[in-house]
């Protein structure tokens, strides 16, 4: 069996492939459906829009529930503190998605438009609202949040849902919109042809700019505007998770710290910049294979950046930073994890596997023609 401390690390890996894997894949079918309002002029394009996605959506939400339920069994301190603190934003954030399974299968049930647009509301909403929400808890992680522990080490998160919407937050909050939406522009490319593929470019243009724009100026914001967190002594990362024992400290350019330890580092966040303009750079010369691994890459160069700069917190506390949440403190017992390891190495190659297949079937382009043709087979 391996060390403890390897497989903490390996987990906290493995759950940013699972968020990178959800982003990357959930992220353009949620893109998508929050620009039909924005591109699709009428009901033959919204719904050669949503049947870009049918076919895939619900696998790919796969990858939020083994992002979830992993987090629950690997790092159980911070799924109760997540659900005390953000609990509010996570229900709103279930509320929403809730709505998407709905309007996909109900929205062609009867022949009318208003009827019609009910559920494309429907589908825009529950695709927009995550989007924020998710970049409003991260952009909050990077902040702290308002909790510690008693005595006897249970939970109390002292903050409000209305304080989790600062600007700084507010912010993560836009980009990680307009990262979503930018990403479904990009698969849009692919995926049709005409006046709505004309439109999608245009879009990923824009947005590709934009959202490398705002990652920078949340960078520059953490640098002079946010304390971040470093652990100054007390933690052993060999032993059983307790999460008060150590000592942390708040310091300027605190979340810059990793970047000086390893210089190489600083390639992410480039990396993740050049992501973004280069899809908008690819949308533009209509190279759209190109544009969508481009996104991709930049979602995934987000991701990273993320965690290296926490690393290794998870959750701090703003109120009680000894007690912030690490993953050398966090988690579950060695066995569990390495449980949890054995069958992740068996079940996320097939995940892997039947996504690929999936996508490998329902490759090519859809247009209004084909929708005319398949018109009771089709959303």
């Amino acid at each position: 069996m391996m060390d403890y401390e390897a497989l903490r690390f390996i987990w906290w890996v493995l759950i940013g492939v699972l968020l990178i894997g959800f982003v990357v894949t959930d992220g353009f079918d949620m893109g998508v459906a929050a620009l039909l309002k924005v591109i699709g002029r009428n009901n033959d394009e919204r719904r050669v829009m949503i049947n870009t996605v049918a076919p895939h959506w619900d696998g790919n939400q796969v990858w939020l529930i083994t992002a979830a339920g992993a987090l629950f069994a690997a790092w159980p301190t911070v799924y109760a503190a997540a659900f005390s603190g953000f609990y509010l934003a996570m229900m709103l954030t279930l509320f929403a998605l809730f709505l998407r399974p709905i309007a996909f299968e109900y929205r062609s049930k009867i022949d009318n438009q208003t009827w019609r647009d009910r559920w494309d509301w429907a589908l825009t909403v529950g695709s927009t609202v995550p989007a924020i929400i998710i970049g409003v808890a991260f952009g909050n992680l990077l902040q702290g949040v308002p909790f510690h522990f008693d005595d006897l080490l249970r939970l109390y998160y002292t903050g409000s849902f209305w304080g989790l919407l600062n600007p700084f937050a507010l912010l993560v909050g836009v980009f990680s919109l307009l990262m979503f939406v930018n990403h479904g522009a990009a698969y849009l490319q692919l995926k049709t042809d005409g006046e709505l593929l004309q439109r999608a470019e245009r879009m990923s243009q824009l947005l590709g700019l934009v959202a490398a724009t705002l990652f920078a100026l949340a960078g520059v914001w953490l640098w002079f505007g946010i304390d971040g967190f470093q652990v100054t002594g007390g933690l052993d990362t060999q032993a059983a998770s307790r999460v008060t024992v150590k000592t942390v400290e708040q310091i300027p350019h605190g979340w810059f710290v990793n970047y000086q330890r390893w210089p190489l580092a600083w390639l992410l966040p480039v990396v993740t910049i050049a992501g973004f303009v280069g899809c908008s750079v690819l949308s533009k010369l209509r190279r759209h294979a190109l544009a969508f691994v481009a996104s991709g890459l930049a979602i995934a160069g987000t991701i990273v950046t993320f965690g290296l700069s926490m690393f290794p917190f998870i959750m701090p506390s703003s109120t009680t930073p000894n007690h912030s949440l690490t993953l050398w403190d966090a988690t579950a017992s060695e066995l569990t994890l390495f449980i949890m390891l054995v069958v992740a190495l068996v079940f996320v190659p097939l995940i892997l596997g039947y996504t690929a297949w999936s996508y490998y079937v329902m490759r090519g382009r859809l247009n209004v023609q084909h929708i005319h043709d398949n018109s009771n087979s089709l959303y």
